[in-house]
This record gives C-alpha cells, structure tokens and sequence, in this order.
C-alpha cells in the first residue's frame, strides 16, 4: 500500500469510527457494535474500499494492547472482595458453563475439531465489563448488592478470560494441546503477573521523578506507552500474547488494585488519576482500529447464508451464551429480580469476545464460516442485554434493595 493510501484508509477508519459511536451512544447502544459495522460496511462485505494490510494490522495490535491496558486499569478487585462468595461463584460458573456448553456444541454437536473448539468456548466466557459498568452507571446502581456482585464477578471473569486466552494462544501457535504446554504458560502467567507490580513501582517512582523536573510535555503518557509496550514484548518473549503484556500493566498501575498489584501507585492517588487522564485520549485513539479491523477482516458475501450450518451455528452459540450465564447467577443466595439481573448483565460479550475470535481467525483455527457465526453471536448478546436490563429495573427496581455494601 502507497503512503496516500494508507493514510486515506487510516483516516476512513477513525472518522468511521468516530461518527457511528457517536450515534450509538445517543442512542445507549455500545459503540464497540458499531465500530465492528463500520468495518464492515468499508471493507469487502459491502463497500469495498479497503482491505486489512500489514500496517493497519499493526495499528490494531496496538490498539489491543492498549484496551487491555485500560482494562487492567479499571479493574477494581475491591468490588470482589466485598462482594465475596457470590461474585465468586457468579464469575466461575458463568466462566465454567459458558465454556463447556460452547465447546459441546461445536465439538459434539457440529462436529468441529478439538483445538477450533476451544477456541469457541473460550469466546463464550467473556464478559464485557466495560458495557455491564456502563449500563449499571446509567441505571444509578453500580452501588447496589446486585451492582457490586456484577462487578465483583466480571473483574474474576477478565482475570480467567486473559489466563484463558494466553493458553488458546500457546496453543494455536505450535505448542500443542498437552499439560506440559498448559503448565508451562500457567507458569509463566503467575510469574509475569508476580514480576509486573515490582517492575511497574519501579518505573512509575522514576517516571514521576521525572516529570517534576521536566519542562517538555506529554511526559507521562509517553512514558506509559512504553512501559506497555515493553510489557507486550515481554509477554511476547515468555511465550503469552502481547495483550497479557497490557493487561498485566493496567494492573500493575492500577490504584484500584490492592497488594502486590498496583502498588506502584497507591502511595500516590493523584498522579494514578493523572495517568488515567491522560492515557485514555491514545486509548481511545487506536482501540477503534482493531474493532473496525475485525469488521474489514469479514467477508460475509463469501458466507453461504443458504447453508443450514451457520444458522445452527450461531442460534446453538446464542443459546449456549445466555443459557450459560444465566445460570450461574441463578445459583446465588439473592433475589429472583436481582439473580436475573445479575445473569443478563454477565452476558454481553463485547470487546473481549471479539479478541477471542479475532486470535482464532488470525491463526488460521477459526474459518470464515465460523468467525462470522461468532460475531454474530458477539453481536447479539452486547446489543440485546442492556435493553433487557432496563426493562428488569423498570419492572422491579422497587423490590431490590439498593444499598450499598
């Protein structure tokens, strides 16, 4: 690709971006949906102006590890020591369940091979945390019971999902399934994560050192993207994804995150706060790039939509999805109202099921046929449950008690 053009497709996608999330947040939809159309809509499936290249798949790992980044941040494990046993409960049924009901249906029902397989019950254990914490804030009742076992669950649920995901990744790499492969990446994920908290105490007493003194701006961010960046490489070089590596920095760096993680920066709330601020203009920067990738990846006009195997597909992924959190909160010791609630708002996918399914296509383990099954199903259950959230509060806000723990 020529420079113009490049920089022509660059600026398509962000505006694209841009302008659909806009519209779906006005109209309290998610925009990560969107931004998947957007891609969509500009590459081979309906316009066809652009195909995914080396560079702009680039810019998209980037943007990966950087929502990782801020997922890392953001997580707050406090909301799960408060909330206890139940989060706890939530968050591994709707991790277990999901999984097994996602991997039967392709492997047993559909007849899939073992490591695809994975691959999709993997993408049924996500939780989007960021559209769960979203609906709750608009709805005024991340502080309710309910709201902290959500929360509480869905913190445990990005923890297992990203260990998940550097497993699949070992795997789909050449390592081969075998308990030797799983240990080992276990290994190096308790290590990874074990070494991050020093590391990152470390670098940010340097970085904030230095940003006294300094009379350039933009120190601070500059800083910080390198430190993830060198995380990504670190992972990379132990044998996890790149993404584990921006994880496992947002939690490092987190003032939310008690000992050992985010101890870097409790001893200073104000210059956590600062790196927040100003890291989430380059977050929100590069993050629409991978999911409009994802979009440009799809070539839905070389699915066979004639074909019975989509269709069976995506509505057994669909049922399995729901059904499988679902149940994992109707086991816990609450309210009907409040289990099902707790249930739904575990149930969109979002962002984090699009980084399973993007890791399948891109190593070959997952075929087009699949990949779009899976987004469809991705799609569906982060547009479908914050309507169905709102209407369980319009109809019975009044019998749920709304203190906070």
């Amino acid at each position: 690709m020529d420079e113009s053009r490049f920089l022509l497709d660059l600026l398509l996608i962000l505006l694209a971006a841009r302008l659909l999330a806009e519209v779906a947040t006005r109209l309290k939809s998610p925009a990560v949906i969107v931004e998947l159309l957007a891609g969509v809509v500009l590459g081979p499936s309906l316009l066809g102006w652009m195909t995914p290249d080396t560079t702009l798949h680039l810019l998209a790992e980037i943007g990966i590890i950087l929502l990782l980044f801020e997922v890392g941040l953001e997580t707050d494990v406090r909301s799960l020591a408060r909330t206890g046993g139940q989060s706890v409960l939530v968050a591994v049924a709707g991790f277990v369940l999901p999984f097994l009901f996602g991997f039967g249906v392709a492997h047993d029902l559909l007849g899939l091979d073992l490591l695809p397989s994975l691959f999709v019950g993997g993408t049924l254990t996500a939780t989007s945390i960021g559209i769960t914490v979203r609906v709750l804030a608009d709805l005024k009742r991340q502080a309710s019971r309910e709201g902290q076992v959500v929360l509480g669950a869905a913190v445990l649920d990005d923890v297992m999902g990203v260990v998940l995901l550097a497993l699949l990744y070992e795997f789909s790499t050449g390592g081969g399934i075998s308990l030797v492969n799983t240990g080992k990446v276990l290994l190096f994920v308790i290590l990874f994560f074990v070494l991050a908290a020093p590391a990152a105490k470390i670098i940010s007493v340097v970085i904030k050192r230095f940003d006294a003194v300094s009379e350039v701006p933009g120190l601070v961010p500059t800083t910080i993207v390198a430190l993830v960046l060198f995380f990504a490489w670190l992972a990379h070089a132990v044998g996890a994804p790149q993404l584990l590596g921006g994880f496992a920095a947002g939690l490092a760096l987190s003032r939310r995150f008690f000992l050992p993680f985010g101890s870097a920066l409790h001893e200073d709330p104000v210059f956590a706060l600062r790196v927040e601020k100003e890291m989430k203009p380059i977050v929100h920067l590069f993050t629409p790039i991978f999911f409009v990738m994802v979009g440009l990846s799809l070539n839905l006009r070389e699915i066979d939509w004639s074909s019975g195997f989509i269709w069976l597909f995506s509505g057994a992924l669909l049922v399995a999805a729901v059904l499988g959190k679902l149940l994992g909160a109707l086991i816990v010791r609450e309210p009907w109202p409040a289990r099902w609630i707790i249930g739904t708002a575990m149930i969109p996918r979002g962002e984090v099921g699009l980084i399973f399914a993007e890791l399948g296509r891109s190593s070959g383990i997952l075929d087009g046929q699949a990949q779009a099954g899976l987004v469809l199903v991705i799609a569906l259950t982060t547009l479908c449950p914050p309507f169905v959230m709102k209407w369980l509060y319009r109809r019975h806000g009044q019998l749920l008690n709304a203190t906070t723990i």
